[in-house]
């Protein structure tokens, strides 16, 4: 079975989130059973410069702007799995964030930028630009590929099945409707039954539409995203194909999050042997700039700082955090009014709080090694992956009850406590009193050396590996 998943980013080469890490890591699980899978990816910089031995398949254009376009495949060096790139200067080659421009705004073109990666996947489909590779099954991933399976439907003579997953229902993908001439889509579409939404045009729903499968990154928000409140205005598109829509867990790619063999980390450690762990700490407090004190809580946030991940609830509940002796280290990027307020908390209280603006993926599996609990405070959360790393490092997520939390995370209760059922902290309402009141539990656990183990040798022994994940998706494609 021929499998092309279709994607706008891939760690290590382009991230800026979760999405980068399933394209990184569900290909190759799927490999691994057997199944012939593929990746098409934008020609982003760093992406043509991390994928080995890129030749040219087929020419070209112009198309969508670009007067040049030109297919290439090479394979990816982590896994060895073939990959397409487009190579498209015009619409590819800048720097920075693949969808900001310098200004921090959308680039205005990137309607025709991801409307290429669409379709340039239908013509894969169709077996007009590799001769010897046709997939049975296109799996496109978030808005930047909500295009494939609109392009595909259109042609009546493909019987090639489609997948559709959301990473974040929040982005849509709109666009004005004047974009819609640059698409190369009848005008049919153009309505509230395919991709006209609410004056606009969006990507995301004609991945929702045009998809024969939709999934999500877990089954609660699978459930969530039909309701009002974390619809986003698809709520109606969505249950009307609920027949069509499942939720699969998101996996841990346990070759790059292990802290038995994490290069990253200055003292590897286990389940069996978590002695490297205080290491592990104290180096984190020195690099950050924090006293250095073993019996100090030390809680982290690895996160976009926005309000979506409750960082402002996080903000108005720090006082109370900090006044039971605990540290806080954050590392993101986000909101500039919440970049301020933790810069001025950590210019406040050095010794407690420290502050690290942007992204480092070395540095954020530090902060896993070293922290104690990680801050997941979410208003919503697809999946979330940050908590599922933390697990493996014997870091113990405290997180809201939403989305891919609620499935990952069985909070420390009594109850929980007396099965051995509990990995972590678990709130309900989003609001900094209901954050408050967990906070002041995980640092009540954490005075007893006992149970804090227990909890943290139960979270390091669940298996969240891709293997269970890959499984569903196979089974998903074989029944279409």
């Amino acid at each position: 079975m021929r499998i092309l998943h279709v994607a706008a980013e891939i760690y290590p080469l382009v991230k800026t989130g979760g999405l980068a890490d399933v394209a990184a890591a569900l290909p190759p699980a799927l490999a691994e059973r057997g199944l012939d899978t593929r990746i098409l990816l934008p020609g982003l910089p760093g992406i043509l410069h991390g994928v080995a031995d890129l030749k040219p398949l087929i020419r070209i254009g112009p198309a969508f702007g670009a007067a040049i376009v030109t297919l290439r495949l090479g394979r990816l060096r982590d896994s060895g799995l073939p990959a397409y790139v487009i190579d498209a200067p015009f619409l590819y080659r800048r720097d920075g964030n693949p969808y900001l421009g310098p200004d921090g705004h959308d680039w205005g073109d990137n309607h025709r930028r991801f409307a290429l990666l669409g379709w340039i996947a239908a013509h894969i489909a169709a077996g007009e630009l590799d001769p010897d590779w046709e997939p049975d099954v296109v799996h496109a991933h978030d808005w930047h590929a909500g295009l494939a399976p609109a392009y595909i439907a259109q042609n009546p003579g493909l019987s090639t099945a489609t997948v559709f997953t959301i990473h974040n229902l929040a982005f849509r993908g709109l666009f004005p409707l004047d974009c819609y001439a640059d698409l190369c889509l009848p005008g049919r579409k153009l309505t509230p039954r395919g991709l006209e939404f609410h004056g606009q045009i969006s990507f995301m729903k004609a991945g929702l539409v045009y998809s024969k499968r939709l999934t999500t990154v877990s089954p609660t928000y699978a459930r969530e995203i039909c309701t009002p409140e974390f619809g986003w205005g698809l709520e109606g598109v969505l249950g009307d194909r609920g027949a069509a829509l499942s939720g699969i867990l998101n996996g841990v790619d346990t070759t790059v999050w292990n802290p038995g063999t994490d290069r990253d980390i200055d003292r590897t450690y286990t389940v069996e042997n978590t002695a490297g762990k205080k290491s592990c700490k104290l180096d984190l407090q020195a690099e950050l700039g924090l006293k250095q004190d073993a019996k100090v809580p030390l809680f982290a946030v690895v996160s976009r700082l926005t309000s979506q991940k409750g960082m402002d609830l996080l903000l108005a509940a720090l006082p109370e955090l900090l006044g039971e002796g605990a540290q806080l280290a954050v590392l993101g990027t986000g909101e500039s009014g919440l970049e301020a307020g933790f810069h001025q908390a950590a210019a406040a209280n050095p010794e407690s709080v420290a502050v690290h603006v942007g992204y480092d993926e070395a540095l954020s599996h530090r902060f896993m090694a070293g922290a104690d609990v990680l801050l997941v405070p979410s208003r919503f959360e697809p999946c979330g992956l940050t908590q599922l790393y933390a697990l493996r490092y014997g870091t113990l997520p405290l997180v809201r009850k939403v989305g891919g939390l609620a499935d990952t995370v069985a909070h420390a209760s009594p109850a929980n406590l007396a099965q051995d059922s509990a990995t972590g902290f678990v709130f309900n309402d989003a609001n900094s009193r209901a954050l408050t009141t967990c906070l002041h539990e995980a640092c009540a656990l954490y005075r007893d050396e006992n149970a804090w183990r227990q909890v943290q040798r139960k979270g390091m022994t669940q298996d969240f590996s891709w293997n269970d994940s890959a499984a569903h998706y196979e089974a998903l494609y074989r029944s279409l």
